[in-house]
């Protein structure tokens, strides 16, 4: 068993304390190993063992003793391949085939290289030009199939996933990377840019940090980890303003933040959906349903900001769109009371917005005293009098209705208490109506009898009556208008 252990054991050790301790060419001289043959059996082991580094010094050595060693050639030529280093590895090959021309299956791995090569440069033109797709199938069916320890290649590999945003595919394969160099300083920019992607910004400033302290002066990872202590800073300033009531220094903030990195949708969601919340707040409620807009382009499904979006179309009186968005962010929380009460706020306000307005069409703002509810009552019948309006009666008599029905609401104290409350009038038997002058006609005594509102007394007498129904106006004797 023992001797089974160390014949296993044996040459690994070998090759690790080969490969860390002794230079190739060294070895192979001070210990008499001068024969090509010797080394390149060696050099077999540490290929079949994917000790591709160590395999490339002991062929170096071999060919050091005889340039015209052919299967140290090839040997150097497939380990060359391997690690796409294509231009060497076709110098070895065309060497090969020229000591040894018949060889099919080195014209077959030379064939490879040429593929693999091709595909190499086409992956790069692809790159280029944006179609990452194409890059990947490239480096995936040639390239790294024929140059399996091209790190050059998976390099342009894990690039391609970081613009396609497959960020934990990005993960993964810089994990192989890394194991095979800790040190390589694009693998570990690659890597913390999809951490930071994927709003892991604490992992994503340790891959930073580690290769800035390899390279103090590697550009891009010291714009990667300072950008993000800058976007780190901004988004906690945009906080504390928020939380101590600082809402303008806090729109600022967010605002600047997310003109930072636009295309960091993970973590700017969140900076759009508390900068609608903070936008609602103030009350600027177009802004705030863009913000809710861009933080639900993002995640459809984000249900605050579905809620705070009604929020806001309630603060631009869209009714029916704050109604829509309240009531299907309610079906997706129901036990979420907030959302339901806006949502009655919501309805309440839509229906609100369905009755006529009185105040505007008596052409008032609805803190009017009574004087002038009744003074502008009393100049727009006048005006909109049917038997004063000949030419366009019809539209007069609608008018004419309209302007009743007001002031039958406004007009009145306990009627416009409860009209201004949102209180339905017609529900409550209220009145409201303005649907023909029945009996006594026109509200608040004028036009019969009891004159125009104020005490002053009016005398109206209508050709024919005034159209609308029952007793309201007869008619006889043509237009009489007395003061």
């Amino acid at each position: 068993m023992a001797i089974r252990f160390t014949a296993l054991v044996l040459p690994l050790f070998f090759c690790h304390w080969f490969s860390s301790n002794v230079n190739p060419l060294v070895f192979a001289l001070e210990s008499g190993k001068d024969d090509p043959s010797a080394l390149s059996k060696k050099a077999s082991e540490m290929i079949n063992l994917k000790h591709y580094d160590e395999a490339l010094g002991v062929l170096n050595a071999a060919l050091e003793i005889d340039p015209n060693h052919s299967e140290s050639h090839r040997q150097r030529a497939f380990v060359l391949r391997h690690k796409c280093r294509y231009d060497e590895s076709e110098k070895d090959y065309k060497k090969y085939l020229e000591l040894k021309p018949k060889s099919s299956s080195a014209e077959k791995e030379y064939s490879q290289l040429i593929q693999a090569k091709n595909a190499l440069h086409s992956a790069h033109s692809h790159f280029d030009s944006s179609d990452y797709s194409k890059v990947l199938e490239y480096i995936d069916k040639i390239v790294l199939v024929f140059s399996p320890s091209c790190i050059k290649a998976k390099l342009l590999k894990v690039r391609a996933l970081l613009e396609l945003k497959d960020y934990s595919s990005v993960i993964s394969e810089t994990g192989f990377i890394l194991k095979q160099d800790e040190d390589n300083l694009e693998a570990l920019l690659i890597r913390g840019r999809a951490y930071y992607y994927l709003s892991d910004h604490d992992v994503a400033l340790r891959h930073f940090q580690k290769g800035l302290r390899l390279d103090p002066e590697h550009s891009e990872l010291k714009k990667a980890y300072f950008g993000l202590k800058n976007l780190l800073k901004k988004t906690k300033s945009a906080e504390d303003n928020a939380s101590k009531g600082k809402l303008r220094l806090a729109v600022e903030d967010y605002k600047s933040a997310l003109q930072m990195d636009p295309n960091h949708t993970a973590f700017n969601v969140n900076l759009y959906l508390e900068l609608c919340k903070v936008l609602v707040k103030l009350g600027r409620g177009k802004e705030a349903v863009s913000s809710c807009n861009e933080a639900l382009e993002i995640d459809g499904e984000l249900l605050e900001a579905l809620s705070q979006r009604g929020e806001a179309k309630l603060l631009v009186e869209d009714w029916e769109g704050a109604v829509q968005d309240l009531k299907e962010a309610a079906q997706k929380s129901p036990q979420d009371m907030s959302i339901r009460e806006a949502l009655m706020r919501a309805e309440k306000a839509l229906k609100l917005s369905k009755r006529k307005d009185w105040y505007k069409i008596l052409g008032i703002s609805k803190t009017s005293s009574v004087a002038e509810i009744k003074k502008a009552y009393k100049k727009l019948a006048l005006q909109w009098h049917p038997d004063k309006n000949q030419d366009n009666r019809e539209e007069a008599e609608n008018k004419f209705r309209e302007i009743a029905a007001a002031y039958e609401v406004l007009g009145d104290e306990d009627k416009r208490v409860r009209y201004d409350r949102g209180e339905d009038l017609d529900e409550t038997g209220m009145g409201g109506g303005g649907g023909g002058f029945h009996g006594g006609g026109f509200p608040g005594g004028g036009f019969h009898g009891g004159g125009f509102p104020g005490g002053q007394q009016y005398t109206f007498h209508f050709e024919g009556g005034f159209p609308g129904g029952g007793g309201g106006f007869p008619g006889g004797g043509g237009f009489e208008f007395n003061f």
